[in-house]
């Protein structure tokens, strides 16, 4: 019998039960391209058609009579899928108790033919030069930075305090200065023959970055990786950075799976926003699969931030991770703004953030931050101060502009006849002020003052050195030309009383990264708030704020001290993985599941678990997700209502939530 070749395949399959790789015979016509990383199309017999997959290796050849499928045709010849990224894949998987071809589909965009034959008839790129002058600059630049030049050189994990400031570009324009400092270690990697990856939250963050690498590096050896590319620019940046010359990638958060040539650097720009962590199944963060990369590739990674999340300092504070702080800090001059003696305590903006305001708009912009968009976010009763909702649907109210008739934030039906249900009053008032009534609000105060507003629906990227009021929701502050001359940081205390468990760290992230918008000497007022989160922002000790989160939550097990994993489903389905958990970990404490409770879709579990027992729990979680998928396809009448026939599997499991949200 002649020795068939054997391809050992990875499904593309949303099913649990399918992520394992699968034998499939290689025909004679097919063998010259049917190599590791091809996409190709396969039979399932089990469900009676073709599917996509990729080659992972070629296995030896078999010579038995076993039954096995072939392959019926190769898709690209091209290898989109590398080894490196498929070991990436399949740890961050395991880690989060997922499948590995949901990871690897936010890594491979889709084929798009005209962009890869384009591809196949270009003669590739050529290897990036980086210029003796560029290459000075880095070195100047890094020089404020010793412990980053040793971790970089280490090739180790850092995590890193920016300067809080803005720098110019040498173009004129303006730019954090943090973008200045990632763009230099990434010239300075490229420059050593080894990629960059560059992982940001969102297109603000991204187009500084861009700004500060221009004239730095050969433009073509700068890659985009994001949700606002064309497909086809997205593709064939991804068949670039399978290229075997090195490349400096910019892009969101799945930009950290970029299969880039010789990966020196990953550098992760502020962390905690959560636009880092993943929404889609299996949900790893950008900092967790950073973390995986560097043990693969052994390239440095560095954690960057004008603050410090409790789940880096919890890293370093066990020695994983080092801190490479400038040898000369530097920090913005913080000034926690109250009401005078003789002020209205209801006033808003208090007498000495107005003055400084007033002061400084003779020379240049200053920068309001808010807590919410739209004119009044929250209406409440005008009598009893009960929340206005909808009569339809039991949304909030709100209203667009001062005088109009209040619509629902839910279902947008306006509230013509509204009634107070607890004093029957007819009368609403506003509660709180969006950007929209804020700059309403100012423009009275300072006439004749230029009024600009950036929120969700006024983007702004950028404003002038001209005097201007620039009223922002937090996240969405534009940088000013030269930095802001006052920044006013209103609304904290509101901000502060949100129902979250990092709402002291989201809130201090947010207001740091305000600050550091602020010209050099330039004031920044914090109105109204006190205590620990407003002290480390006057001081600006946040890594400090950080550890002492990290001290509270240790006596009470709340993540990141420990590890915290969510399961839904149907009852039976809980109780099944929480009964097969304990009996593969005995060695959790009683006190580490909480729960189960029902929810309309079944029920809810969370477990709480040491970092030393995170492969057995999430194995075993693992386990019980593949052995639900296949008791549902047995029984189909057992499917929860409403699930998806490609997704028959009622239990859920997601693993490392930030909170612990029952």
């Amino acid at each position: 019998m002649t020795a068939r070749r054997v391809a050992r395949v990875l499904i593309d399959s949303p099913l649990p039960q399918l992520d394992r790789l699968f034998d499939y015979a290689v025909p004679e016509p097919l063998a010259a391209d049917v190599r590791p990383g091809v996409r190709i199309r396969v039979p399932l017999r089990s469900a009676g058609r073709m599917v996509d997959g990729y080659v992972v290796e070629l296995g030896e050849p078999d010579a038995t009579d076993r039954p096995l499928s072939e392959v019926d045709a190769v898709v690209s010849t091209i290898p989109l899928l590398t080894p490196g990224l498929y070991a990436l894949a399949r740890r961050a998987a395991d880690r989060a108790a997922g499948s590995a071809t949901d990871i690897l589909r936010l890594a491979i965009p889709k084929r798009m033919v005209r962009a890869e034959k384009a591809w196949l008839a270009g003669d590739g790129p050529a290897v990036p030069i980086v210029s003796e002058d560029n290459r000075e600059w880095t070195e100047t630049l890094l020089r404020a930075y010793p412990a980053l030049v040793e971790c970089l050189d280490d090739r180790g994990r850092g995590a890193l305090d920016a300067r809080p400031e803005p720098a110019r570009l040498s173009d004129g324009g303006t730019t954090g200065s943090w973008a200045v400092l990632l763009a230099a270690v990434a010239v300075r990697t490229l420059a050593a023959g080894r990629s960059a990856i560059l992982v940001v939250p969102d297109h603000r963050d991204q187009a500084q970055l861009e700004a500060a690498l221009a004239g730095r590096a050969p433009a073509d050896a700068i890659l985009r990786n994001d949700a606002r590319q064309t497909s086809p620019a997205r593709y064939s940046a991804y068949l670039r950075m399978l290229a075997p010359v090195p490349c400096i990638v910019i892009g969101n958060r799945s930009t950290v799976y970029a299969p880039v040539h010789a990966p020196g650097l990953i550098a992760i720009w502020d962390d905690g926003d959560p636009l880092l962590a993943e929404p889609l199944s299996p949900g790893v963060h950008a900092r967790d699969a950073a973390l995986i990369r560097q043990e693969l590739d052994e390239c440095a990674v560095v954690f960057a931030g004008h603050t410090r999340t409790t789940d880096v300092e919890r890293l370093v504070s066990l020695g994983w991770v080092r801190d490479v702080s400038a040898a000369r800090r530097a920090s913005p001059r913080v000034v926690l703004s109250a009401t005078k003696e003789g002020e209205s305590r209801g006033a808003r903006v208090p007498s000495a953030a107005f003055a400084a305001a007033r002061e400084a708009l003779r020379t240049g912009p200053v920068l309001v931050q808010v807590a919410r968009p739209g004119y009044a976010p929250v209406l409440v009763c005008a009598d009893c101060r009960t929340p206005a909702r909808c009569a339809a649907c039991g949304g909030p109210l709100h209203a667009a502009r001062r005088g109009a008739v209040p619509e629902c934030g839910w279902c947008g039906r306006p509230a013509t006849s509204w009634v107070c249900p607890r004093c029957e009053s007819v009368r609403v008032r506003m509660a709180s002020s969006g950007s929209e009534r804020t700059a309403d609000e100012l423009g009275r105060a300072f006439p004749e003052t230029r009024i600009i507003l950036a929120d969700g629906d006024h983007p702004v990227l950028t404003v002038d050195d001209r005097p201007a009021l620039v009223v922002a929701t937090r996240g969405a502050e534009p940088v000013a030309e030269g930095g802001y001359r006052t920044v006013i940081l209103l609304d904290g205390d509101r901000m502060l009383l949100a129902e979250d468990l990092r709402i002291g760290e989201s809130c201090l992230r947010w207001w740091s990264n305000a600050a550091a918008l602020a010209a050099p000497g330039a004031p920044v007022h914090l109105v109204g708030v006190t205590g620990a989160v407003a002290r480390a922002l006057a001081t600006w000790t946040q890594p400090a704020y950080a550890r002492a989160e990290l001290a509270d939550r240790a006596p009470l097990r709340m993540p990141p001290t420990v590890r915290v994993a969510a399961l839904e489903g149907s009852a039976a389905a809980v109780d099944a993985a929480l009964g097969a958990l304990r009996e593969t970990v005995p060695a959790l404490e009683n006190e580490a599941i909480l729960g189960p409770v029902p929810t309309d879709a079944g029920a809810r579990a969370l477990v709480r678990f040491e970092y030393a027992l995170g492969a057995r729990v999430t194995e075993s979680l693992r386990s019980s997700i593949v052995a639900d998928a296949l008791r549902v396809r047995k029984n189909p009448k057992t499917r929860a209502p409403g699930t998806a026939a490609g997704a028959r599997h009622t239990l859920r499991v997601r693993v490392d939530v930030p909170d612990l949200d029952l």
